[in-house]
């Protein structure tokens, strides 16, 4: 299949019009191959105070932020629309689909208030935590969440204070727990409570969080950051809200959750790892062991998985990253990580733009290394007996032996794209869709670059506008080839069953 590029070397005999069209689409051409991002795993940036204003998000994005994520935990819906709409006119400056990620908050779990705002508790003292929201002290603080109290038992373990301080439970009073102070330290006011050992009987989604999953589905976002999920139940119940609206990017950061994690990834759309809170559950040996396994499992069921935390947390407050920091990065990228994420590095540290940058710096560099791609391969999951993954195998295979220069996957819901994607081809994905939104969510998926088309009437039209879309974004020029899928009949959501082989003249 090819089309006819037509050339003239006589401009003088066009009208200056036509002269002026004709430049303004070579620079359009050039502005959006500079925007190629030349790497395949992608960077998502949390936006804050440090990086809100539009010139900052226009750097961040410039250096290599795919998805900005908004953390409701922080601010207030106004500071939130105003974000939204600046990243929105980025968008449409830059004619490049920019995802966004409302991360809601989840059930917060947290001590009383103190009498003098602290208290040290000793290694070895008893303590109390009960329901009275008396101010606490030394022996004793509120736990103003009953279902705790509820559902301890003798043995469980309590953190505070993100894992600082652990408590041992040695008696259920029915209004009160008695502990051991197994590690002690200061403990100040509204300080955080894990427990790492119980299923707590608390909804994923706070009355909070419905009132932020409802301002951010009005506001277009393109994923929900669903927090501390523990069973299936919790994604279903967020389903329920969101439907199609958003993808659910399920955050895994209970112990709880792994015990579950092939049914939570099946009910997700894309998973996080989530190492903060689950760095603060898990023994800190345990925590890359459930990294590589979530990544392992995601592959296998072709759902884009992001890594999140402390990847280049030293740059908060310094210009370049530790070594030890780097090579945090460079292994997500070996275990075949879709995204990486950067959080106060770009929300609240004084050096954000040189954060993605150099993120995406080390991104580069890992997949131009012969061993990268080797480990790529060796780990590439089984395709299911399905059409959709017999396709997406075949355009892999076909697009490795005649070292095509991209695949163009036409895809309504995105789900070809991912498809494609999950083969971790050698060349570029581009991922053709008529659906704005589908562009957008796919700004996380390894190596997909979203491109925004109108319909088209025929196979033949189809693999003619795939062509046009490969030079115009700078994969493909003359006498180069490149392998397109699509559905037949067009337009059929979960519907590919075709694959052909251009050529560009």
């Amino acid at each position: 299949m090819s089309i006819r590029r037509v050339v003239t070397n006589s401009v003088t005999t066009r009208p200056a019009n036509h002269r002026c069209k004709k430049l303004r689409r070579i620079k359009s051409m050039a502005i959006r191959s500079r925007l190629r991002r030349q790497r395949r795993t992608k960077i998502v940036a949390t936006i804050g105070p440090a990086s809100s204003s539009p010139e900052m998000l226009a750097r961040l994005f410039q250096a290599g932020a795919d998805v900005f994520r908004i953390n409701f935990s922080h601010g207030s819906h106004s500071d939130h629309a105003e974000r939204i709409r600046a990243i929105r006119e980025l968008e449409a400056e830059m004619r490049r689909p920019i995802g966004i990620l409302a991360d809601v908050q989840g059930p917060k779990l947290r001590v009383g208030m103190f009498g003098g705002g602290r208290a040290h508790l000793q290694t070895g003292q008893k303590f109390r935590l009960d329901l009275s929201p008396t101010p606490g002290d030394r022996e004793r603080v509120q736990l103003p969440h009953k279902e705790i109290i509820e559902a301890a038992t003798y043995g469980t373990t309590l953190l505070l204070d993100d894992g600082k301080l652990r408590l041992h439970v040695d008696r259920n009073r029915g209004d009160h727990l008695e502990c051991t102070v197994l590690v002690g330290g200061p403990l100040s006011d509204r300080k955080g409570v894990n427990v790492p050992d119980v299923v707590l009987p608390i909804p994923a989604l706070t009355e909070k969080d419905r009132a932020d999953l409802a301002f951010a589905l009005d506001h277009g976002v393109d994923y929900i950051g669903l927090s501390f999920v523990q069973r299936v139940e919790d994604v279903l119940e967020a389903r329920a809200l969101i439907g199609d609206r958003a993808w659910i990017m399920t955050k895994m950061e209970k112990p709880q959750a792994l015990e579950n994690l092939e049914g939570i990834l099946e009910a997700s759309d894309a998973v996080m790892v989530a190492r903060g809170d689950l760095g603060v559950e898990l023994p800190p040996e345990e925590v890359p062991l459930a990294q590589k396994n979530i990544i392992r499992a995601a592959r296998k069921l072709g759902l884009p998985v992001v890594v999140a935390t402390q990847m280049l947390e030293s740059m908060i407050n310094a210009p370049a990253p530790t070594r030890a920091e780097a090579s945090d990065v460079a292994t997500a990228v070996f275990d075949g990580a879709d995204a990486v994420m950067l959080s106060a590095e770009t929300a609240a540290g004084q050096f954000p733009y040189e954060a993605v940058n150099i993120m995406d710096r080390i991104v580069a560099r890992v997949e131009r290394d012969a061993g990268w791609r080797a480990i790529t391969d060796s780990n590439r999951p089984a395709p299911e007996p399905k059409t959709a993954d017999a396709i997406a195998t075949a355009a892999r295979q076909i697009a490795q032996t005649i070292q095509a220069r991209a695949i163009a996957a036409y895809t309504a819901s995105g789900r070809t794209a991912l498809r494609v994607a999950r083969e971790r081809p050698e060349c570029p994905v581009i991922g053709l869709t008529t659906e704005e939104n589908t562009a957008r969510r796919l700004a996380v998926a390894w190596g997909v670059h979203a491109v925004v088309t109108p319909p088209t009437q025929s196979m033949t039209d189809t693999v003619s506008r795939a062509i046009r879309h490969a030079q115009s974004e700078g994969f493909a020029s003359v006498g180069e080839e490149i392998v397109v899928t699509a559905g037949i009949p067009l337009g059929l959501k979960g519907g590919t069953n075709a694959i052909r082989v251009a050529s560009v003249i």
